[in-house]
C-alpha cells in the first residue's frame, strides 16, 4: 500500500527532478547576481548604463552566431533612418565593422561581463534571442521596461530549457502553433499572459532573396550532389553511424559533402580528423568549413542531417529534401516537458522528409533517389509547402513586421510613461486642456 502512496510515474518524477535542479540553479547564480552587484557597487558601476543614458531600442546578441537573426532588422533600422543599439558579447561581432549611420553598435565583454552589464541597463525595449532571462545569471534590468524575444530557428517554441520565454513581456513568432504553445504554458503555469505578435523569420527571408539573385547551375550539366550536415554529440550523425555510412554515401555515386556542425572540431576534434584522414578529399568528396552555408546548401540536392535547425533553412529556403535521422533528446529539463501537444517538429518532419535508420542505411542510394526525383518527390513537394504555410508567415517582410512592432511599442511605452508623469503631478500644476468638450 505504502509503495502505491510513494509511486510517481516517469513522466511527473522527471519533471520533478528538473524543476529541483531548475531551483538549484537559480539559487546558485541568486549568489552570483549578488557577487556581481556588490562588484558594481564598490567598483562605481552600480546602474550604469555602457552610454550612461537611457537607450529608446537596444539589440542584445549573446554571441556572433546570431547575426544573421539580428542583421535584417538592423538593416531595416538603417534604411528608416531610426536609431537602435546593438551590444554584442563578441569581439569580433560582424556588426561592430558594419558601416551604420543609425545603428550604434558596441561590444560589452565576453561570457558573465556582458550579461553583468545587461543586468543594469537602462532602456526602453531590450530585444534578444537568449532565453532564461530572469532564471539563472541574466536578470531584468530595474532600468528596462520591456524585453522582446526573437527566436533563431523557425520551429517549436517550447524547446528552451524550462522557463525558457516566462519572464519575457513580448515574443515574436512566425507561425500560430507557437502562439498556442505559449499559451498553453501560461495557463498551465498560472502566470499572466505575454504579447506574442506573428512577425515572421527575417533571417529566412534574407537567405531566400539571396537565393532569388543567386546564379544556378544548368540542371541538366549539373551533379547531383548530397550534403551531410550533422550536429555534433552523441546523436549526432557522424558519432552515431561513423565511418561505414560515409562508405556507403560514397557508393551511391554522388558528389558528397561533409560539414561538420563547427562545435565538433572542438569538442570531436579525435573522430573528425580520424574520418577526414580515412576519407580523404576527391572529386567525389569534400570537406565543407565555411563560416556561410549558403553556397553549401544551394549547390546540394538533398541534405542528410539530425536534429539541427539547418533542415527548415533547407527545406523552406531551398525547397529541396531531407533525410534526417530519428530524434532522441532528453527533454525533461525542456518547456515542452510541460506540454500536453506533440512537437510539431515531430510532426512535420515525416512531410518534408525520409527517415535514416541502421536498417536502411545501406540503401542510402536508393532513399536519396526516391526522394529527389523519385517515388516519394512530389509527396515531400507537398510537405514543405505546408510546413512553410504554418511556420514562415510574412514572407519576405519579417524585419519590416519587426521594425513596425518595436517602434510602435516604443512610442506606446513613452505616451504612457508621459501620462504616468502627468498623472502624479499635483492637480493645481497640470496642464488644463484647451479641447472644447462641445462644438
Amino acid at each position: 500500500m505504502l509503495d502505491k502512496l510513494l509511486y510517481i510515474d516517469p513522466g511527473t518524477g522527471s519533471m520533478l527532478f528538473s524543476i529541483i535542479i531548475g531551483i538549484a540553479g537559480v539559487l546558485i547564480f541568486a549568489g552570483h547576481a549578488l557577487i556581481i552587484k556588490l562588484k558594481f557597487f564598490f567598483l562605481g558601476g552600480r546602474g550604469k548604463n555602457t552610454e550612461g543614458d537611457r537607450l529608446p531600442i537596444c539589440v542584445f546578441s549573446e554571441g556572433k552566431r546570431y547575426w544573421n537573426v539580428f542583421k535584417p532588422v538592423l538593416d531595416e533600422f538603417e534604411k528608416r533612418g531610426k536609431d537602435i543599439h546593438y551590444l554584442t558579447a563578441s569581439p569580433d561581432d560582424p556588426a561592430l565593422k558594419a558601416d551604420y549611420k543609425h545603428v550604434h553598435s558596441e561590444f560589452i565583454g565576453e561570457g558573465n561581463k556582458g550579461i553583468s552589464k545587461m543586468n543594469f541597463i537602462k532602456a526602453d525595449i531590450v530585444l534578444s534571442t537568449t532565453p532564461s532571462l530572469d532564471v539563472f545569471q541574466w536578470k531584468r534590468s530595474k532600468g528596462a521596461t520591456y524585453y522582446v524575444h526573437i527566436p533563431h530557428m523557425p520551429n517549436d517554441i517550447t524547446t528552451y530549457k524550462m522557463f525558457g520565454l516566462d519572464f519575457y513581456d513580448a515574443v515574436l513568432v512566425s507561425g500560430t502553433y507557437q502562439k498556442d504553445e505559449i499559451r498553453r504554458l501560461e495557463s498551465m503555469r498560472k502566470i499572466p499572459e505575454k504579447e506574442v505578435v506573428l512577425t515572421g523569420i527575417p533571417y529566412l527571408d534574407k537567405m531566400k532573396e539571396r537565393l532569388d539573385n543567386a546564379k544556378t547551375a544548368d540542371k541538366a550539366d549539373k551533379e547531383k550532389t548530397i550534403l551531410l550536415a550533422p550536429s555534433w554529440g552523441n546523436n549526432g550523425i557522424l558519432t552515431a553511424y561513423g565511418a561505414s555510412f560515409i562508405e556507403n554515401l560514397i557508393k551511391t555515386g554522388y558528389k558528397v559533402i561533409i560539414r561538420p556542425h563547427p562545435q565538433s572540431f572542438t569538442s570531436e576534434k579525435d573522430l573528425i580528423d580520424g574520418l577526414m584522414k580515412q576519407f580523404p578529399e576527391s572529386d567525389k568528396l569534400k570537406w565543407n568549413r565555411d563560416s556561410d552555408n549558403f553556397d553549401v546548401l544551394n549547390e546540394a540536392d538533398i541534405l542528410i542531417s539530425d536534429f539541427s535547425g539547418v533542415i527548415f533553412d533547407f527545406s523552406l529556403v531551398f525547397n529541396k529534401p531531407i533525410i534526417y535521422t530519428e530524434p532522441s533528446n532528453d527533454w525533461s529539463q525542456y518547456d515542452c516537458a510541460w506540454d500536453t501537444e506533440e512537437l510539431w517538429t515531430y510532426t512535420i518532419l515525416p512531410k518534408i522528409g525520409r527517415k535514416l535508420t541502421p536498417g536502411n542505411f545501406e540503401n542510402i542510394d536508393k532513399l536519396v533517389e526516391d526522394c529527389i526525383s523519385g517515388s516519394d518527390a512530389k509527396e515531400l513537394a507537398k510537405g514543405r509547402d505546408l510546413a512553410r504555410e504554418q511556420t514562415w508567415c510574412n514572407i519576405g517582410k519579417g524585419a519590416e513586421k519587426t521594425a513596425d512592432y518595436l517602434i510602435a511599442k516604443h512610442e506606446e511605452i513613452v505616451r504612457k510613461e508621459k501620462e504616468k508623469a502627468e498623472a502624479s503631478k499635483p492637480a493645481n500644476t497640470r496642464r488644463k486642456s484647451t479641447k472644447k468638450l462641445f462644438a
